[in-house]
């Protein structure tokens, strides 16, 4: 300041082309969202790659830090806290007891071969040893709360999703991104200790101390600032803002703590909305003030331009073992077999996934985002931390294997509503044709000949006008 002229420079640009793009974004939003069906998430992802360095070259997110990768862990950690915190805000009253076992079916023996799969893609496709497969193939299997809630709120959800599996899908987000830890760690420790030593180590460290641990703390806390809160609130001693509020500034808390006494922040997280909100009250209470979807479409939005800047394209080169070909076959491979299959083969021991409609959805939209990330640079972190030889590559590459898959889940999630309710229009139109011609020739009324659509479609007609 104190001189005139234009100063532009990546701290001046950055809140200037966020704030930009999430307020024009946010002036058509009901188009976007309500009309064509576009995901904040996509949008926002494209919108970075365009202003990032492979493009315009007006911000570059390596440059923001000596250690860029640290920097996008901490953002997607604190991003998945606050998610998972509001995930589990959001179920209702004693969800956890209620459906324990769609949600244990989810967690364990669909999560376990949603990862197997994803390594055995990685480790066909990349031709490398299995163990350093199974680590990468742990980054992503877990789904994303923060894409999830993208797919899981809105007209389409409400409109076409029942309740009960948008629950369970929200539930299963929330509670695999803290779960994502013994897989991870049980490739890492095989490579790195080997033999049954690795194996009790990955019982007591990751199962016992990082998993039980944080469960237990989440459990605890989220009682005591449910009750704290209930009676600050009838003394009359918290302000609405605050009131509000409370559930995320428990999230940042326990993130703080987690980390400090190095357990699982991301699982606590959830664990501890779970129980903020057991009794009901707190999520009554909030559910009408849009305080929790607007942290939602500005944390994922913020996250993916970031992530759109960042994607290393230059890493994506036949000479590092990633070449686009491989890239291209895993993304396909990863999207088509690693969730669908078992969710289809499964649904009928899963009480909240009812028919094969619901199964297929949930089979699908089991979306990879910021947790993949944060798991992507985690494994980077252990094994140089450890020098773990028998890692092989892993290090080097799993990052841009990860942001593939990544950008490949954004990419088809975010199209497929729009893409099908294209093709339900383009059919509609046909059908309606068609009885068309055949009213013609039979003289018969067309709303007989389209029986319920002909009517509500009418009915909506003399509305509009």
């Amino acid at each position: 300041m104190g001189e005139i002229g234009i100063h532009v420079e990546q701290p001046q640009l950055v809140p200037a082309l966020v704030g930009g793009f999430v307020l024009i974004l946010g002036h058509c939003s009901l188009i976007t969202k309500e009309r064509l069906f576009l995901s904040e998430t996509l949008l926002a992802m494209v919108y970075g790659i365009v202003i990032g360095p492979s493009v315009l070259k007006w911000i570059n997110p390596v440059e923001w830090s000596s250690n860029d990768l640290q920097l996008t862990q901490e953002f997607s950690r604190y991003c998945l806290a606050i998610e998972v915190m509001i995930a589990g805000v959001t179920l209702p009253k004693r969800y956890l007891q209620t459906e324990w076992i769609s949600l244990l079916m989810l967690l364990l023996p669909v999560m376990t071969v949603m990862w197997i799969i994803s390594g055995s893609i990685v480790k066909v496709t990349f031709d490398m040893p299995f163990l350093q497969a199974l680590a990468i193939g742990a980054c992503v299997a877990p789904t994303d709360p923060v894409l999830a809630n993208a797919i899981l709120k809105g007209m389409f959800a409400e409109t076409h999703v029942p309740l009960r599996l948008r629950n369970i899908l929200t539930a299963e987000s929330g509670a695999n991104d803290g779960l994502g830890y013994p897989f991870l760690f049980f490739a890492l420790y095989l490579m790195r200790i080997g033999g049954g030593s690795a194996i009790g180590t990955w019982l007591y460290a990751t199962w016992a101390y990082q998993i039980i641990l944080s469960i237990a703390i989440g459990a605890v806390t989220g009682y005591i600032a449910r009750k704290t809160l209930r009676y600050a609130e009838a003394a009359g001693w918290v302000d609405k803002e605050s009131f509000l509020l409370s559930s995320i500034m428990l999230a940042l808390t326990l993130v703080g703590v987690c980390t400090i006494i190095g357990t699982d922040d991301i699982l606590c997280c959830f664990v501890a909305g779970n129980s903020f909100t057991w009794d009901d009250w707190f999520r009554v209470e909030t559910e009408d003030t849009g305080l929790q979807e607007v942290l939602n479409g500005f944390l994922s939005m913020s996250f993916f331009m970031y992530f759109g800047a960042s994607i290393p394209w230059s890493a994506y080169t036949s000479a590092n073992m990633l070449a686009p070909w491989r890239i291209v076959v895993t993304v396909i491979a990863i999207m088509v077999i690693r969730r669908l299959p078992i969710i289809m083969a499964l649904y009928k021991i899963i009480p909240a996934i009812k028919n094969w409609q619901d199964a297929l959805f949930a089979g699908w939209f089991g979306p990879i985002g910021v947790s993949a990330i944060f798991y992507a640079v985690e494994t980077i972190k252990q094994i140089e931390e450890h020098s773990d030889s028998n890692a092989g590559r892993v290090a080097e590459i799993v990052y841009p294997i990860v942001c593939s898959i990544v950008f490949g889940s954004v990419l088809v999630h975010g199209v497929t509503i729009p893409l099908v309710l294209m093709g339900k229009r383009v059919k509609t139109g046909f059908s309606i044709s068609a009885v068309s011609l055949r009213t013609q020739a039979t003289n018969t009324p067309l709303t007989e000949k389209l029986g319920w659509f002909g009517k509500r479609r009418q009915n909506t007609d003399k509305d509009d006008r």
